[in-house]
C-alpha cells in the first residue's frame, strides 16, 4: 500500500501502479469523496517520473455503476451553485485521468455505466471481460452525458457518440471492440493477464518517450497543419538529442536492448 484512501486502494512498484476502486458494496459508484480521491491520485501519479503504466481496476463484480444514488439524491435538492461546483469537480477527475502523462489501462469486469463508462473512455488501453457491458445511460434518468462527452467523442468520434448518448443503449464487449471503446475482450479470469501483457509492452518503451507520445496524442488533433509541422518537428528533434533518445538509437544500432527495457 502506497497511500491510504477511503474508497481507493493503491498498490504496485516503482514502474507500475494499480488504482483500485474499492466500494464493491455499491458497485464502485461515484460520490463526491470518490471523485476527490481519484482526482488527487491522478495529480500525485503524474509527478512520478519513474512510472511506466497505471492500471485502473475495481473490486467486486462491477467495475463502476456510475453515480451513487445516495449522492445523486443529495444533489437533487442542492442549489444550482452546488450542482455546478460538483459537476466541475467531476470533469476535473476525468480530465486528470485523460491527461495523465503515463499510459493508463482500464481493467473492466461486469459493467461500467454513465460516469463509469466515461472513466473507461479516458484510458489509453481498455481490457473488458467478454460478458462486461458499457452504457452512457444518463438520458434514461433524464440527465445528460455532459462532463464525459469531450473524452468519449475523442475516443470514438461524434457519429458513434450520437447514437450511444441519445439511446443510452447497452454496449457489449464485442461492439465495444468494434467501435474503439475497448482494445481487448477476454474471459474474466484472463483480465489480469491481459492487462499484464500491455504493461510488458510499455516496459520496453522509453519512459520519456511514453510521456511525450501521450502529449502528442493530446495536442496534435487540435493543431492545423502549419502548427503541427512546428510542434512535431520540435518534439522529435528534442527527443533525439535527449539522453533517452541517444541511448535508444545507440542500442538499436548496436542491436541490444536499451538500458530502460525490462
Amino acid at each position: 500500500m502506497i497511500h491510504a484512501y477511503r474508497h481507493l486502494k493503491l498498490s504496485g512498484d516503482t514502474h507500475v501502479r494499480r488504482v483500485t476502486l474499492a466500494r464493491a458494496e455499491v458497485r464502485n459508484a461515484f460520490n463526491a469523496d470518490v471523485i476527490s480521491e481519484l482526482t488527487s491520485v491522478m495529480v500525485r501519479l503524474k509527478r512520478d517520473e519513474a512510472l511506466r503504466a497505471v492500471i485502473i481496476d475495481a473490486e467486486g463484480p462491477t467495475f463502476c455503476a456510475g453515480a451513487d444514488f445516495h449522492w445523486m439524491g443529495g444533489m437533487k435538492t442542492a442549489s444550482y451553485e452546488a450542482n455546478l461546483v460538483d459537476s466541475q469537480c467531476l470533469f476535473e477527475m476525468f480530465l486528470e485521468t485523460y491527461r495523465l502523462p503515463i499510459p493508463t489501462i482500464a481493467c473492466v469486469q461486469g459493467g461500467a455505466y454513465g460516469g463509469g463508462a466515461g472513466l473507461v473512455a479516458c484510458c489509453d488501453f481498455v481490457v473488458m471481460a467478454e460478458d462486461a457491458l458499457l452504457s452512457f445511460s444518463e438520458v434514461r434518468i433524464g440527465l445528460v452525458p455532459a462532463t464525459i462527452s469531450p473524452f468519449v467523442i475523442r475516443k470514438i468520434g461524434e457519429g458513434r457518440a450520437r447514437e450511444l448518448f441519445l439511446s443510452g443503449a447497452l454496449i457489449d464487449a464485442e461492439r465495444a471492440l468494434r467501435i474503439g471503446l475497448a482494445n481487448q475482450a477476454v474471459p474474466v479470469e484472463s483480465l489480469v493477464a491481459a492487462c499484464g501483457e500491455y504493461v510488458a509492452q510499455l516496459m520496453k518503451a522509453g519512459p520519456q518517450a511514453l510521456r511525450l507520445t501521450k502529449e502528442v496524442l493530446r495536442e496534435v488533433p487540435g493543431l492545423n497543419l502549419h502548427d503541427a509541422r512546428e510542434y512535431t518537428a520540435l518534439r522529435i528533434a528534442e527527443q533525439r538529442l535527449s539522453d533517452e533518445g541517444q541511448e535508444g538509437m545507440t542500442a538499436f544500432l548496436e542491436k541490444r536492448k536499451p538500458k530502460w527495457a525490462r
